[in-house]
């Protein structure tokens, strides 16, 4: 009876290896889309989805290593995340009306 707990949690280990594989090749994937991005909005977005990405490991990481605080870091993480993607977009809005109302003085006079 054993041996089926041990290849159920090697079955298990497995599939955690390979979806934590999976999860790098999409980070790299939203970090080049971060790099590149030929709009700032999508720049926001690929490092959302890096964030989101980066807190789904740490929570297959948890189940793996049967770790608990680790989920409590996964979750300061989602903090720290949400407010970085909410400071980056009030930034950009901010010079992006900058940018706006500029335009505006500048051409206004026709």
């Amino acid at each position: 009876m054993n041996s089926g707990i041990a290849a159920l949690e090697q079955a298990y280990h497995i599939l955690f290896l390979g979806l934590l594989i999976i999860l790098a090749l999409l980070f790299f994937s939203c970090l080049i889309r971060a790099v590149v991005g030929p709009r700032m909005a999508d720049r926001i977005v690929a490092i959302n989805m890096m964030g989101t990405m980066v807190m789904v490991a740490i929570a297959i990481l948890a189940v793996m290593v049967q770790e608990g605080y680790l989920v409590d870091i996964c979750l300061i993480y989602a903090m720290i995340s949400f407010l970085a993607v909410i400071i980056l977009t009030k930034v950009y809005m901010g010079v992006y009306m900058e940018w706006k109302n500029k335009g505006e003085e500048k051409y206004g006079d026709r």
